[in-house]
């Protein structure tokens, strides 16, 4: 757990300054670096976790609905039959309006912690900078330690084992292809390998495919240049990267905002860092009056997706996290005043 800030920049010059920092950044490239003078141990739950009233269970609505999330399935297909893309990533985002004007995002994180708990959760709250997020993110975007630095794409996602597709590893073997192409932009040429590629994990309610991409930085190479070539996640995007950005800019309505970017931690004394992928992610918008809770799900499009079943991976993403996020209980509406950071996996 992080307090006490120092300073916030959107510089990532800094990732390689002094002090531990939290970092968010937008799926558009929007970065939020704070600096925390004190970090500490997250204490151990002890009661009651604090009270989150969330949305109303049936007060969600999606950017693309089932029939305009079907066309862009199929105007994807479209695209790589033409020999545009390859594959891309197909998202909509989900929000309803919060009950609780007040609503504490670090409430919501306790409580995915306790309901649905992932390698890479966390919550960064720093309303004046327009960030408020909790992540339930089971990927590595990028880990640092000294000069090694190391991604988990993940691709191909079912409900068990058994339900995973062809399609599902032919995705996943696309993305590391990508990733490795990204990380061998700021990497000592020849070291970057894939020590693991389609292992399938299990999370609560679906099981994902996920490979391990390392490599070996350039002596000039740091977080500016990590996140200059890296990003966005190639997960989420699709490949050609630039021409799948160019797709998802047309097809989707909806600005991705911390979904789909990425979440984490850098320790620049240590030089050590973690940032996961924005996904399994919520965030608060205050803009335009009523707040509102912002939540995103997509599927890895490719030829020989069809629109349904890609429809339906994402509901399977979304349907638990979404109903952890809307029950809850009626709470106080005093508001903490800090700003913080609490990221696991440091």
């Amino acid at each position: 757990m992080a307090t006490d800030l120092i300073d916030v920049t959107d510089d990532p010059e800094a990732l390689d300054s002094r002090g531990w920092w939290a970092v968010a950044a937008d799926f558009d490239g929007r970065l939020v670096c704070a600096r925390f003078a004190t970090l500490r141990p997250a204490p151990r739950p002890a009661g009651p976790e604090p009270a989150w009233h969330g949305p109303a269970p049936d007060g969600w609505t999606s950017s693309l609905d089932r029939a305009g999330y079907l066309a862009g399935v199929e105007e994807i297909r479209r695209r790589i039959a033409a020999g545009d893309v390859y594959q891309v990533n197909l998202c909509r985002v989900l929000s309803a309006p919060l009950p609780d004007p007040a609503a504490d995002i670090d409430a919501l994180r306790a409580r995915l912690a306790s309901r649905h708990p992932a390698r890479y959760a966390g919550s960064i709250r720093l309303p004046a900078h327009d960030t408020e997020i909790a992540t339930a993110s089971p990927e590595l975007f990028l880990r640092r330690v000294g000069g090694t630095v190391e991604s988990g794409p993940i691709k191909g996602t079912a409900r068990t084992p058994e339900a995973l597709l062809p399609k599902d590893r032919a995705e996943n073997v696309m993305i590391v292809d990508l990733v490795r192409n990204d990380l061998g932009a700021v990497c000592v040429p020849g070291s970057v390998t894939v020590p693991e590629l389609c292992v399938v994990e299990s999370y609560p309610g679906l099981v994902h495919l996920v490979s391990t991409v390392s490599g070996e930085l350039a002596a000039d190479a740091g977080w500016p240049e990590l996140l200059t070539h890296a990003f966005p996640p190639g997960s989420v995007t699709g490949a050609p990267k630039s021409s799948a950005l160019a797709v998802i800019d047309e097809l989707e309505p909806a600005p991705r905002g911390p979904y789909c970017g990425a979440i984490g931690w850098v320790d620049a004394d240590r030089r050590v860092g973690e940032l996961a992928v924005g996904i399994r992610t919520f965030w608060i918008d205050r803009t335009g009056g009523r707040p509102r809770l912002r939540f995103g799900a997509g599927a890895g499009i490719t030829w020989d997706s069809r629109p349904e079943g890609e429809w339906a991976e994402t509901v399977l993403k979304a349907e638990r996290l979404l109903g952890v996020a809307s029950a809850g209980e009626q709470h106080s509406t005093k508001r903490r005043s800090r700003d913080g950071a609490d990221l696991a996996g440091r």
